[in-house]
């Protein structure tokens, strides 16, 4: 256990150090604002991590797309659990779908999206100029802007990925934007910049996934 902890306190501190390089960068450029690191050490670490959201994202739209499908199946054989699980198992080998496949990328993130929520929370923002109308981004937003755009963000990349809208899905579409939002009021002001920026990078992914799924399905056609 030690191990672990030792080695993601180690994560959090390269973490840490790679929002100072990102600030040293900004001065050079004649800029010196943590806000300004904040945003670009976020948009570089979203860019390295695009492979692993293409898989996630592609595969959670293929999952939509065999929802219709999968309910018939699980219409007719739920009373005959065996078949059930040989019919689906047939449906997901025939459109080359792993259900899984969603899962994985997204839990290969999670020690890294984990550690850079601790590494923002915890650094030290030693003589830092303000960011915008934020004084102190170690701080809540004085003016709640952030914590409102961390909503409006987290609604929209929700949005772009759900296709199919049954009453659960609904409920999460309002509640988690609400919740992120709500837990945003109190958070340091440079962990909810993150956030936003971590959105908009995603909703930007997605956006140009969806353009290029687009081409290939109108030249395939």
């Amino acid at each position: 256990m030690d191990f672990f902890t030792n080695l993601f306190n180690a994560l959090i501190g390269y973490l840490q150090s790679f929002l100072t390089i990102f600030y040293n960068l900004s001065d050079a450029i004649g800029y010196a604002n943590y806000g300004v690191a904040i945003i670009l050490m976020t948009i570089v670490i979203k860019m390295l991590l695009y492979p692993l959201t293409v898989k996630q994202v592609r595969s959670m739209k293929a999952m939509q797309d065999m929802q219709p499908e999968l309910k018939r199946i699980q219409a007719k054989y739920k009373d005959k659990p065996a078949e059930l699980q040989k019919e689906m198992a047939a449906l997901y080998s025939k459109a080359g779908v792993n259900p899984l496949a969603g899962c994985l990328p997204l839990i290969a993130q999670m020690p890294i999206l984990i550690g850079i929520f601790y590494a923002i929370r915890d650094y030290v923002y030693q003589g830092a100029p303000a960011f915008l109308w934020v004084t102190n981004l170690s701080q809540a937003d004085p003016y709640y802007i952030l914590p409102v755009v961390s909503a409006a963000t987290t609604y929209i990349q929700q949005k772009q990925t759900t296709a199919e809208m049954n009453q659960q899905t609904k409920m999460m579409m309002i509640f988690m934007p609400l919740f992120i939002g709500w837990i945003s009021l109190t958070f340091p002001a440079g962990l909810v910049l993150y956030w936003v920026v971590s959105n908009t990078m995603q909703i930007l992914q997605q956006w140009w996934m969806s353009r290029i799924d687009d081409k290939i399905k109108g030249e395939a056609a």
